[in-house]
Order: structure tokens, then C-alpha cells, then sequence
């Protein structure tokens, strides 16, 4: 087993309102800057130019149970799975994204990552209660 830690952000917006945004992969490049710095479909796949090279990412399908989750595959490695989830909290939400220590991964390299997703879901909050 990996070490984890999951990283959350209060949202004062509706479940679904929340979820209509944050499931869209053309809006992930507006909040999800740890990802990657362009996103473009290509046929029937997402490739990414992330901070560690090109990539393919799969999203999950819509669904109606908050459920973000993302995988990104690397042609030299092996997959990584990005769990996301959305879940109400009274009239607001509650955004969590849990990550991994990598066995690739150093204390710096997973430390700079968690900040990389404090930062992420701080910028999606923020989109979000400006509307």
C-alpha cells in the first residue's frame, strides 16, 4: 500500500452546481493547473502536457454520485489513479482528492504535490463562489 492524503476544500455552492463544472474535462485546465498546463482532445482520448511529459488522461464518465476520479498514463510508467470526489455538505460541498506517495516519490516530491492540489482546489473554489 501507498502512503495517502486526501486534501479538501469547502465550496459554498450546491452539490450539482459544483459537480456541472468540475466534471467537464475542457474545465479542469481553468482550476486544475497541477495537472496539466494544456488538455486537447484528441479522437476519443485527453492528452495532457504535464509537469512530467506528455500524457493520456482518462476521465471518469458523468455520473450522480460526485465521483471525479482521473487516471493518467504515461508511455514510461505506470498508471496513476487521481481519486476526486464531490459530496454535499448541508447547501455546500465538500471537494476531496486523495493522492499518493509513489514509490518514485521523495518527501519533497509528495510534499510538492499536496501543495500543487491545496492550490487546485482553492482556484476551483474560487471560480466557483464568484458566480
Amino acid at each position: 500500500m501507498f502512503a495517502a492524503r486526501t486534501i479538501s476544500v469547502s465550496i459554498n455552492r450546491p452539490l450539482n452546481e459544483v459537480y456541472d463544472f468540475a466534471h467537464v474535462p475542457d474545465n479542469f485546465l481553468k482550476w486544475a493547473s497541477g495537472l496539466a498546463a494544456t488538455l486537447r482532445k484528441v479522437g476519443d482520448n485527453w492528452i495532457a502536457d504535464t509537469p512530467d511529459g506528455k500524457a493520456e488522461v482518462r476521465f471518469s464518465q458523468p455520473n450522480a454520485y460526485g465521483v471525479l476520479d482521473h487516471w493518467v498514463a504515461f508511455a514510461d510508467r505506470a498508471e496513476i489513479y487521481i481519486p476526486l470526489r464531490v459530496i454535499a455538505n448541508d447547501d455546500g460541498s465538500e471537494v476531496s482528492l486523495t493522492i499518493f506517495r509513489l514509490p518514485e516519490m521523495d518527501d519533497a516530491r509528495f510534499e510538492r504535490d499536496a501543495g500543487m492540489v491545496e492550490k487546485d482546489l482553492a482556484k476551483l473554489k474560487a471560480i466557483l463562489e464568484a458566480n
